[in-house]
């Protein structure tokens, strides 16, 4: 377990490493998740294997400290992340994200160029999105204030939520839990979909087939982002379907316009 102290308290971003040549890919987790347990069969995977790669844990998520004083913004979120990468001298690296992940990945790209050659965004988050009491996602738990969340509101979202989820998202933080999923509900300024949009790095967006088209699909292709549907899975594409993911991964990470 490798980790870096990324904020002034000390508290620590922690990730699991597998060496590997060239660029350095990272992989980041969704609301609740952690990356080891999402991505290693990927990381190992035939097609995606042999590259430096860190599974990465945001704060408050999986291994990673819980800081009770941490925003836990997009934007703090994305800052503490680069300190991690900048640390693991993980400039220009290939970022494979999920869910929440990607929307913090597109923000991490947009103030860090540096540290991002390329997305392979997993059905990320693009937009805001409003709150609904009884959604399972970070609609739902946004739609608690804090102290009901504390008090109470997390175990209606443990039952809501799954047995499969809940076992990843039981290791977060519930102060980071409710705080990331608000803000990820509110997005960025400009919004994450916007961030996209302007980047001039290689970019792809990988969704269901069953979920139909993405929204503002062709505005995101005519701006360079390959838009491209997997058969066979739901929004964990990796563990749904993992040969698909592997392999429209790997076309992803070999394009070379933006």
């Amino acid at each position: 377990m490798h980790s870096a102290v990324v904020t002034p308290e000390g508290d620590r971003i922690r990730w699991v490493e597998f060496p590997g040549e060239g660029p350095a890919r990272v992989y980041l987790h969704g609301l609740g998740s952690t990356s080891p347990a999402y991505f290693a069969a990927s990381a190992v995977h035939p097609l995606l294997a042999g590259r430096r790669s860190l599974l990465v844990d945001l704060l408050g998520h999986g291994h990673s400290d819980r800081p009770e004083g941490f925003t836990y913004t997009l934007e703090a979120h994305a800052d503490a992340l680069a300190q991690a990468l900048t640390e693991a001298r993980a400039e220009g690296a290939e970022v494979i994200a999920h869910s929440m992940g990607g929307a913090v990945a597109i923000v991490l790209a947009a103030r860090h160029p540096e540290l991002v050659s390329r997305l392979v965004l997993v059905d990320a988050n693009l937009d805001p999105v409003p709150h609904v009491r009884r959604a399972p996602g970070s609609s739902g738990i946004a739609s608690y204030t804090e102290e009901e969340f504390l008090a109470g509101g997390w175990s209606e979202v443990r039952d809501r939520v799954g047995a499969h989820w809940w076992s990843t998202m039981r290791l977060a933080g519930r102060t980071a839990l409710h705080r990331t999923a608000v803000h990820l509900a509110a997005g960025s300024t400009p919004t994450m979909r916007e961030l996209l949009l302007d980047l001039k790095i290689p970019r792809s967006f990988l969704h269901p087939e069953a979920d139909g088209s993405v929204p503002g699909a062709e505005a995101l292709e005519a701006a360079g982002v390959a838009v491209v549907a997997i058969a066979d899975c739901g929004h964990n594409i990796m563990l749904d379907n993992p040969e698909a993911f592997a392999r429209a991964t790997a076309t992803a990470l070999t394009r070379t316009t933006s």
